[in-house]
């Protein structure tokens, strides 16, 4: 993504080598997700299942992607550290989320696919920037940097908080469920 976002820039220029970069990434990122996910839903499928009945946090987490697949996988895709992660990707097609929802949720990449194309982009700006101007240039491309990494950081900050969120309303829900059939059991008899 920044060699892309530097080769981009240079072949173009800084505007439109940072969109022509963007979308580069963006398809082959988002192709390779899709291919990922699939094999994780017609190979991983089956181990899912059978960790889901043996073990509780996975059956909560399989019931919330199934309820809330499409708002997880927003989510996840929003941290930059594993917005176009394989194992998210497997893993998802080996969970119960959809893959309408998992491909549209690839949409949620763009912010960090733009940031890290715009970075790459810059370091060739700032290597290659020299005469009068150059000082303002840097300051600006670093000024620049400095907001998207800290908006980044920002909208990662709160989609982890939702994500908590989310994940701990699902389980809730569960053990109430289960509380639930308990006591019917036990009117029953």
């Amino acid at each position: 993504t920044f060699g892309s976002g530097y080769v981009f820039s240079n072949a173009f220029g800084l505007g439109l080598g940072l969109l022509l970069g963007s979308i580069a990434v963006f398809v082959g990122a988002s192709a390779g997700a899709i291919v990922s996910f699939l094999l994780g839903r017609f190979l991983f499928r089956d181990c899912v299942s059978g960790l889901t009945k043996r073990f509780k946090l996975f059956e909560a987490i399989d019931k919330a992607m199934e309820e809330k697949g499409l708002r997880i996988m927003i989510l996840l895709r929003l941290s930059p550290l594993i917005y176009v992660s394989p194992y998210l990707n497997y893993g998802a097609g080996g969970m119960a989320v959809s893959l309408w929802a998992f491909v549209l949720s690839l949409l949620a990449i763009i912010p960090a696919t733009i940031l890290f194309v715009f970075l790459g982009a810059s370091a060739g700006s700032l290597a290659d920037s020299s005469g009068g101007d150059s000082k303002t240039t840097k300051i600006v491309l670093i000024i620049g940097i400095i907001f998207s990494v800290l908006g980044v950081g920002l909208t990662t900050f709160y989609a982890r908080q939702e994500l908590r969120k989310v994940t701990a309303s699902v389980q809730n829900q569960e053990d109430s469920d289960r509380n639930n059939d308990v006591e019917a059991d036990g009117i029953q008899q």
